[in-house]
């Protein structure tokens, strides 16, 4: 099946490298020409943190999708702020039976795609990874334990089984575990509810996972965000203890990925990026609103990091 990539910085780089280490026919697309420059003349250089090297070739690459033919699955890795307008961009890629699949951080990106598209042609799903692209043409991903991509149906039917069971598979091969679930939305909250925890708190402290876990304020900010988000979960109809997610999902991530920035503190500490702010502590404390839930913590580090990245040029410096 002919895949493109939709978005390829550190996530969309990492996932389709482990797509092409699987045998996957992939099309990276991306405005980065310097990066899509480099893996079409030289392949990519994909580092499974923190020292294995494997160097990929024969992806095929370009800067939209105008001109790559018509795929069988379009997977979008943009930011969550860019999706609506990447599908518009994607549409000359898209055919009557393309499978489109996110597989973006935060909530809502399922109704961005149904705006476009038919649920029975829709999946949606999270990984379990840091990423970092280094460099044009050099990506690293970091790993937890197990499971490493979870995704599945908005409406399951042969078109989207096929392509799930198509990606599980490669991905599998690929060395990324992958599994293709008829209902994912416990392992998408799971993701979400570690996002808003490990990325935003990170950000604003501007500290590692395990330098964060390690100091006891710290760790009770972790636990604020945990203790909200999981009650929002089980509003939404996906069930969380917030203690047991708290010793065994964060407790997992902290112990695998604990060496690392996550992806909103490269945006803030690194890059002076925009952020995905709004679709993660910032869509928390929306509907924290729907449903009379309390959000304070939540709330609080969303008008933090927007006050941040409004104010870049303006920051002190030593």
């Amino acid at each position: 099946m002919k895949i493109a990539m939709i978005g390829c910085g550190a996530a969309g780089s990492c996932f389709a490298g482990y797509l092409r280490k699987g045998g996957a026919d992939i099309t990276l697309v991306d405005m980065y020409k310097a990066h899509m420059d480099k893996v079409a003349k030289d392949g990519l250089e994909f580092i499974i943190y923190p020292n294995t090297h494997y160097h990929l070739d024969g992806f095929k690459t370009a800067y939209s999708a105008d001109n790559i033919g018509i795929m069988d699955i379009v997977i979008f890795v943009t930011k969550a702020t860019q999706l609506d307008k990447a599908v518009e961009s994607a549409m000359p890629c898209i055919g009557p039976d393309t499978v489109v699949v996110s597989l973006i951080n935060g909530l809502g990106n399922d109704d961005i795609l149904l705006k476009h598209f038919p649920a029975n042609r829709i999946l949606c799903g999270s990984g379990a990874l840091g990423t970092e692209l280094r460099e044009p043409g050099c990506c690293v991903s970091t790993e937890v334990k197990g499971t490493l991509v979870h995704f599945g149906a908005l409406e399951n039917g042969p078109v989207t089984d096929k392509a799930g069971a198509h990606l599980a598979e490669v991905f599998t091969k690929g060395g990324c575990l992958a599994e293709f679930n008829r209902d994912d939305r416990p392992n998408i909250w799971k993701k979400v509810i570690i996002n808003c925890t490990v990325n935003t708190v990170c950000a604003v402290l501007r500290l590692k996972i395990i330098e964060v876990a390690e100091d006891p304020n710290g760790m009770e900010l972790f636990r604020g965000v945990v203790r909200e988000a999981c009650a929002i979960a089980t509003a939404k109809g996906v069930p969380f203890d917030a203690v047991e997610f708290e010793n065994t999902h964060l407790k997992n991530f902290i112990d695998n990925m604990g060496d690392y920035y996550p992806s909103m503190a490269q945006d803030m500490l690194i890059n002076h990026r925009q952020t995905e702010i709004d679709v993660l502590n910032g869509k928390l404390s929306e509907y924290g609103r729907q449903f009379g839930i309390p959000t304070p913590v939540n709330d609080l580090l969303t008008v933090m990091v927007k006050a941040i990245q409004a104010n870049y040029d303006k920051q002190y410096l030593k």
